[in-house]
């Protein structure tokens, strides 16, 4: 009666282990894509090819595989073009904890960038940025926010005036690292961009109270491409308790300007500008308001400098046929004194170019979310109400029909315009960042001041990569650097 017993409990293992397997396979699938596929049957559209992953997690494990643990991201978009054929550049998947659709042909990117009456902001981490931040704004809302950020941080004369108010900060931070002889680019190139937007964002000047911000935003980073999971242990769950200390913060901080009044204050910043925002009737922003988009302004600055004076570092090490040509341009411009202007640097043709050819190898937002508002069609292929876009902006960078050799560093291939929608580095329509200027600016002054009084060579010239949040070198790009 026991091997009997036994034999009858190993032949119900045996059956239902591959069924719970099977149905772990397709539950996705039957949730989200077989009813569209039904809604699809009279229109003449169909869902892009794809697959929907395992329940809750979807495709995460496979996405963390490519990006994680093989460190070839770039294999996740080929891996499905080479299994599901072209598709317009569309594939269906579930990633972040949503049913979405991922774009990565320049085609799709810009019907979806520039369709806001289709598409809506669909961060995974929108509570992370907040719900009230120009990243996560729609409509006229979004515009009222954008118009004073583009005022604030992009125009010509904004620029010129930051372009002098970076630059004690950046000399200061290559004097302090030649002392030292030997720096991590990654850890350094935060703390002097954090400084900066600390001080032109908030009026914050260096010390314990700046660094205790740089430790929590950093946390908060960490979360933005996470699954969005709020369980302790998880970076998610790790975000958004480092998200509300920093409320906390900028709330006394707000709350100490109202009491002490403007007078009280040398410099006009941009949380000032936030305090007096009006709408067309007069209203000025709540708190809320304001605490969202320092808060998602800070978050998109930070990274993109940041990351891009890193990698800045890197590729000129790697080089030096660049770096010679660099000095070459930028020791006419140290004649005019000891800092650069805004209006010198957009005279510095081979500068912008390697600027550009940094900001695309940095891949630093390697893909955008957005969130279909309705059943969308595209050249035959439908994108259902209510699932995620994800539009792969690292594959337009890194896809050899777009650049030529695309993972080599060759600013000369900006001597003419790319070919349209393949660079996108700052997003494109309507939402592009606000900030993109300001961080080419940054990036540009830096350079000037290592290129003409810094030598550097790299510590780990073969470290490896990793992806997550974002690509960098695994040691943060580790220097010896001396005065030259």
């Amino acid at each position: 009666m026991e091997i009997t017993l036994s034999g009858m409990w190993m032949a119900i293992l045996v059956g239902i282990v591959p069924l719970i397997g099977w149905a772990m396979w397709w539950w996705n699938y039957f949730r989200y894509a077989l009813p569209v596929t039904f809604r699809c049957s009279g229109d003449g559209t169909k869902l892009p090819l794809g697959h929907m992953g395992i329940p809750f997690y979807g495709e995460m494990l496979h996405f963390l595989w490519y990006f994680k643990f093989v460190n070839r991201p770039d294999d996740y978009i080929n891996h499905k073009r080479n299994k599901y054929g072209g598709g317009e550049g569309l594939y269906k998947t579930h990633l972040f904890g949503s049913p979405s659709i991922i774009a990565c042909s320049p085609s799709a990117n810009k019907f979806i960038l520039q369709s806001e009456d289709k598409f809506s902001t669909g961060w995974p981490a929108a509570e992370i940025i907040g719900r009230n931040s120009i990243l996560s704004l729609q409509g006229s809302s979004h515009a009222r926010i954008r118009s004073l950020t583009v005022k604030t941080i992009n125009q010509p004369d904004t620029l010129r005036r930051i372009a002098i108010m970076v630059q004690p900060r950046i000399i200061a931070a290559l004097q302090q690292w030649s002392k030292q002889g030997r720096v991590v680019a990654f850890h350094e190139a935060k703390k002097v961009t954090f400084e900066n937007i600390g001080k032109y964002f908030c009026g914050f000047e260096p010390g314990p109270h700046l660094d205790t911000l740089d430790e929590l935003f950093a946390g908060m980073i960490k979360g933005v491409r996470s699954q969005p999971l709020n369980i302790p242990g998880t970076s998610y769950h790790y975000a958004l308790q480092c998200r509300k200390k920093v409320m906390a913060i900028f709330t006394k901080e707000i709350n100490k300007r109202r009491v002490e009044g403007d007078a009280a204050r040398a410099e006009y910043d941009l949380l000032d500008q936030l305090l007096h925002l009006k709408d067309e009737e007069g209203m000025e922003l709540q708190d809320g308001e304001v605490l969202d988009n320092i808060v998602g302004l800070i978050i998109a600055g930070y990274e993109s400098t940041s990351l891009s004076i890193m990698w800045a570092l890197y590729y000129l090490a790697k080089f030096p046929n660049v770096l010679e040509k660099l000095r070459e341009e930028h020791m006419i411009v140290t004649r005019n004194g000891d800092f650069i202007t805004r209006d010198d640097i957009l005279k510095l043709q081979y500068t912008n170019k390697v600027v550009e050819e940094t900001i695309r190898l940095a891949n630093v937002s390697a893909f955008v979310f957005r969130k279909a508002k309705r059943d969308v069609e595209f050249k035959g292929y439908k994108i259902p109400k209510g699932w995620k876009v994800i539009c792969w902006l690292r594959y337009l960078h890194t896809d050899p029909k777009n650049f030529e050799d695309p993972l080599c560093f060759n600013p000369d291939r900006w001597n003419g315009p790319p070919k349209p929608g393949t660079f996108l580095a700052f997003g494109g329509g309507p939402r592009i960042c606000p900030g993109n200027m300001l961080a080419r600016l940054q990036v540009a002054i830096f350079i000037h001041h290592l290129v003409i009084g810094y030598r550097w060579e790299l510590v780990n010239n073969n470290a490896g990569m990793t992806y997550l949040p974002h690509p960098r070198p695994v040691d943060g790009v580790e220097i010896n650097i001396s005065r030259m």
